[in-house]
């Protein structure tokens, strides 16, 4: 099935994804009167490559996650030191569903690949199920790990036959887009998933 991807604020890169691949790039107009079949999905911003992560590690194994049941007990932040070490110490059964949770952060923060050597499987599994790409880490970060981290790292340009992976941002340009942070992520896609779409 073939989906037309718009951003209001760049619709001279609309993205026509084919199944798991990018089919085009290109204005909008152009893509949808070749491909008028194709399924439109409008969102307010900007369309992006999406963004790279290098905090891996630290945010899906050295960070314990919540569950909102457990909000009374932990709170609903992201808990990190060596309060969430006790807390993997103590029930280890709980770093699969921490690191999936940790994975739904970084989708809603348009990440669609990390950096840094996961050492855990849970981790492992949660990065290969979500299908978020494992790229090179660079050798100094920048400063602490955060979902947003300081300066924002985004993918090469989307290309024909590439991976249908990217995130879509509600700003008005990449200026804001690093200004303002990856919180304002409206949609990720992965593989031509849909898996994120702020509320």
């Amino acid at each position: 099935m073939l989906t037309l991807h718009v951003a209001e604020a760049s619709p001279e890169s609309a993205v026509l994804v084919d199944g798991a691949a990018i089919a085009a790039v290109g204005p909008y107009e152009e893509l949808a009167a070749v491909r008028p079949e194709a399924r439109v999905r409008r969102w307010p911003g900007i369309l992006t490559p999406g963004l790279l992560n290098p905090y891996g590690p630290e945010l899906l194994e050295g960070t314990y996650h919540p569950d909102p049941r457990e909000a009374g007990e932990f709170g609903t932040e992201p808990i990190t030191g060596e309060r969430a070490r006790a807390i993997f110490r103590a029930d280890p059964a709980r770093q699969g569903a921490s690191a999936r949770r940790g994975v739904q952060r970084m989708l809603a923060h348009g990440t669609v690949a990390i950096a840094g050597e996961l050492r855990g499987r849970a981790a492992v599994d949660a990065v290969r199920r979500a299908g978020l790409a494992v790229g090179q880490r660079p050798d100094n970060l920048p400063g602490p790990a955060s979902f947003s981290p300081v300066p924002l790292v985004l993918l090469p340009p989307l290309k024909p036959g590439g991976p249908a992976r990217f995130a879509v941002f509600d700003v008005p340009d990449r200026a804001a887009l690093v200004r303002l942070g990856a919180a304002t992520c409206v949609a990720t896609v992965i593989e031509g998933r849909l898996v994120h779409r702020r509320r």
